[in-house]
């Protein structure tokens, strides 16, 4: 039986932020129910020890959450979750409570890519405490995350300098966050608490110049996803479904993967080339080595 590092399950494509960095989804937006995760946990838990609740959408929208992680809790399966952080105070108990969740990256990034109508100091106030708190109560890992940089050589940008002195104040760093950051892109703040910086990423589209296919991805190697409304997908950057598997709630994980579409694209990995146009478009995959 095909085990994956990690399972990709969208609890919903929907987002209360309009970043420029993210590609946006035509999908219908939705919300998944309890039912329905039930559905998906029973599926995967054969397959992974490790989902992932991220694609697309912010995925502390859903009001199931504290359920989705009791009933991962219950299958032994272990949650990581990407936010962009604007709702981390008010589902901070739940997090902190939960016995399945392992690691919860935030995109700090998102904060200068939107309007402004979340208030910067409000915003890192509620993300560093809730951070302290994991911290020091839980065994929670906590990663944030400045993925703005224009190429990795650049300087930081004055909002990330303004994040760097309030996490070095708040966590009494007494070296330069800036200048540690420079030498290499992640730096430990505190007990499983990491502040990681990268260059921005563009998402693969069917709408941008092929960059080529003599290429490899962990795609339904390492990793899987599944959307909102169960289609099945090779990898988490698949945003709109463009490489539709199957449906979860159609046809077993295995059929799936056995499908001849899933059997190309591993193949045609094996073999250091994309047979999809989507994976041709992938400005991430060239990344892999």
């Amino acid at each position: 039986m095909k085990k994956f590092k990690k399972v990709y399950i969208e609890i919903t494509n929907v987002c209360n932020l309009s970043c420029d960095f993210c590609p946006k989804t035509s999908r219908r937006l939705r919300f998944m129910d309890k039912k329905s995760f039930q559905h998906i946990v029973n599926s995967v838990k054969l397959h992974t020890d490790h989902i992932y609740f991220h694609l697309m959408g912010e995925p502390f929208l859903n009001q199931n959450l504290k359920g989705f992680l009791d009933i991962s809790d219950e299958s032994s399966l272990k949650v990581n979750i990407t936010t962009n952080g604007t709702l981390i105070s008010e589902v901070k108990d739940i997090l902190l409570d939960s016995q399945a969740l392992r690691q919860v990256n935030i995109s700090l990034h998102s904060f200068e890519a939107n309007d402004g109508h979340v208030k910067f100091n409000e915003y890192i106030d509620n993300i560093v405490e809730f951070v302290k708190d994991a911290s020091e109560k839980t065994n929670i890992i906590t990663s944030l995350r400045l993925w703005n940089l224009d190429t990795k050589y650049s300087a930081s940008n004055s909002r990330n300098v303004d994040i760097f002195e309030f996490l070095e104040q708040r966590f009494e760093i007494k070296s330069s966050l800036r200048e540690n950051l420079k030498e290499k892109n992640s730096f430990k703040l505190k007990n499983n608490v990491y502040l990681s910086m990268g260059e921005k990423f563009k998402w693969p589209s069917l709408q941008v110049e092929e960059l080529g296919e003599r290429v490899f991805c962990y795609g339904l190697r390492d990793q899987v996803g599944i959307l909102v409304d169960g289609t099945v997908v090779p990898c988490c950057l698949d945003s709109d479904g463009s490489i539709a598997l199957g449906n979860i709630f159609e046809n077993t994980l295995e059929e799936i993967l056995n499908s001849k579409r899933a059997k190309d694209i591993y193949n045609g990995f094996s073999g250091r080339k994309a047979v999809e146009e989507l994976c041709k478009k992938c400005g991430f995959i060239n990344r892999v080595r």
